[in-house]
């Protein structure tokens, strides 16, 4: 059953129909959190994030791919921005973005699904799978078709080559190894 022509109903849920659409860069958030002196977090994010969802009529098929402007990080402090686009990090100046690529849909459980795919940062490529939350379709005031989503996993960054850390005098590290990636944002219907 559709419920207009923009959408349709798949597993009980309400997902839009097979198309393209594109990450709205006015309602995303690309972000981290990594933990700091073993006793805090802190949040960053790529300000500069593209997106392309490919819908498919047999939803399981649908695939996206994602580009991370690499200097476009910031954590709200200036010196710790400097320092991750630096060569201790993300090396900015060799390595312009991070790049994911989905391979497949491997679970599903309501409005819940496992993306799995290869994430690209500086020239290491790994599987990664992220647990998405599709938060649901419809149509705009602006008469756009639009559907929400969250996702988020984790990494070991060190498995990426980004491997600086210094040890603390009380045991630990400076910087967690484990970084917990969390990205909300409303896709456009581009065709």
């Amino acid at each position: 059953m559709s419920t207009d022509q923009n959408t349709r109903e798949w597993n009980g849920i309400v997902i839009p129909t097979a198309g393209t659409y594109e990450l709205d860069q006015a309602h995303k958030r690309v972000g981290f959190v990594a933990r700091h002196m073993m006793v805090s977090k802190v949040r960053g994010e790529f300000a500069e994030a593209t997106a392309t969802i490919t819908v498919a009529e047999d939803p399981l098929q649908s695939s996206v791919t994602a580009v991370l402007q690499t200097a476009s990080i910031a954590t709200g402090q200036a010196d710790r921005d400097a320092h991750l686009r630096s060569g201790d990090f993300l090396d900015v100046e060799k390595f312009t973005t991070v790049e994911f690529r989905s391979t497949g849909i491997t679970s599903v459980n309501g409005n819940e699904f496992v993306l799995a795919g290869e994430l690209t940062v500086k020239d290491v490529t790994r599987s990664i799978e992220l647990t998405v939350e599709f938060e649901g379709a419809g149509r705009s005031p602006f008469g756009q078709d639009i559907f929400g989503f969250t996702a988020t996993t984790e990494i070991d960054r060190e498995e990426f080559g980004l491997t600086w850390n210094v040890a603390l005098e009380t045991g630990g590290v400076l910087v967690g190894k484990k970084i917990k990636i969390e990205i909300e944002g409303e896709a456009i219907r581009q065709a």
